[in-house]
């Protein structure tokens, strides 16, 4: 696999884009520029030495070995009509939605089972674009690959080596299970809290107190509502069925809390909020069971100065931080320190000095 075309080149593909360029300094990375006009990011990615070209027409990628759709979910879609007709037998097609079957299916309708492969990273930031990219976004996050079942087990092979040298933890699941999994635990939760934005703003009073007094557990649950509009909809509108059931599911659960609340059911409003608490405490602290970025949480004391011993506690061991604050958020109490670094080697060490000087570990 010698050359690698990119449709889309923001967080995700850019981020790909660096990895690879890294682990392959003579492969050949190709952007295609959708936009015709000049694109600052993807000028940036070729004056970093990631890309090699940057085309406007399709037609460049017919030499391609791996093309990477990592534009939204519907135009991901589109695309693939488009290099039908372009790209060459044994060339691998991929893409990085949080969506599968929509695409899966219109690839069985092109006649293009033997060539793509879906992927999804379960990776990402608020930020967004290349210049935002880094080859540390997919470390032990879950990066889901969803062959058919009669994918070509070789090309199946290369993609999966070239996703595990992102440093993620791949996994292989069927189209339509994965589109009912992230509906669960991703698209319905963007959809709810987009509605509850959405209801507190109608309800905000002319001067806007809610507003200015919005803090802690509503800017806690409501973070993922500055997501790209563009992008939800168009996940709304693929994975319409899962996302349809599990919001059915939501609001008939919203109706029977509705109902306890007016009835000052107490045992059962109790039981309410413990059985969930429970369940929500069982779930693992970040995106797999390996720490996604490299952060230690741990209490310090609530005084002036804390943070300024920490951080020398640190640079008189060589370890560089990546970024220091209080965890704001009310899972933790008051006085814990969040501190991330750049790789797991830096933690590692930062919890042998940290530990020396008997500070107390958040697990």
């Amino acid at each position: 696999m010698q050359r690698i075309g990119f449709i889309g080149f923001g967080l995700i593909g850019g981020s790909l884009a660096k990895i690879w360029r890294k682990k392959h300094p003579d492969y050949i990375f190709t952007a295609y520029n959708y936009k015709k006009d000049e694109d600052t990011e993807l000028l940036l990615a070729k004056d970093d030495g990631v890309l090699n070209e940057i085309v406007t027409d399709l037609t460049q990628f017919s030499e391609c070995d791996l093309i990477v759709l990592s534009a939204p979910v519907m135009s991901n879609i589109s695309y693939l009509k488009e290099l039908k007709t372009i790209i060459k037998k044994d060339c691998i097609v991929t893409d990085v939605g949080s969506v599968k079957g929509a695409i899966a299916t219109e690839a069985v309708n092109l006649g293009m089972k033997e060539q793509f492969i879906g992927g999804h990273p379960m990776a990402g930031s608020e930020k967004t674009g290349y210049s935002n990219a880094n080859v540390h976004l997919f470390e032990n996050a879950y990066y889901i690959l969803t062959p058919f079942n009669d994918t070509d087990e070789t090309k199946l092979a290369k993609l999966r080596e070239l996703v595990d040298e992102t440093m993620a933890v791949s996994i292989i699941i069927d189209a339509k299970k994965h589109d009912y999994i992230t509906a669960a635990i991703s698209h319905v939760p963007h959809v709810v809290a987009s509605s509850l934005v959405g209801v507190v703003a109608k309800a905000d009073e002319e001067n806007g107190l809610l507003a200015m007094l919005a803090a802690g557990g509503f800017r806690d649950i409501t973070r993922i509502a500055s997501s790209s509009p563009k992008m939800w909809k168009d996940i709304c509108l693929t994975n319409r069925d899962s996302i349809g059931e599990f919001l059915d599911k939501y609001i008939t659960e919203l109706k029977e809390i509705k109902t306890l609340i007016e009835d000052k059911d107490e045992e059962r409003l109790y039981h309410f909020f413990d059985s969930n608490k429970d369940y929500r405490d069982s779930l693992p602290l970040r995106k797999s069971n390996m720490a996604v970025s490299h952060e230690i949480l741990l209490y310090v004391p609530d005084e002036p100065g804390s943070i300024a011993i920490m951080a020398s506690i640190l640079a008189a061991k060589g370890i560089s931080i990546k970024n220091i604050g209080i965890a704001h958020n009310r899972e933790f109490s008051d006085g814990v320190l969040r501190i991330e670094f750049y790789d797991s080697h830096s933690k590692e060490a930062a919890l042998v000095a940290i530990k020396e000087r008997n500070y107390k570990i958040f697990d």
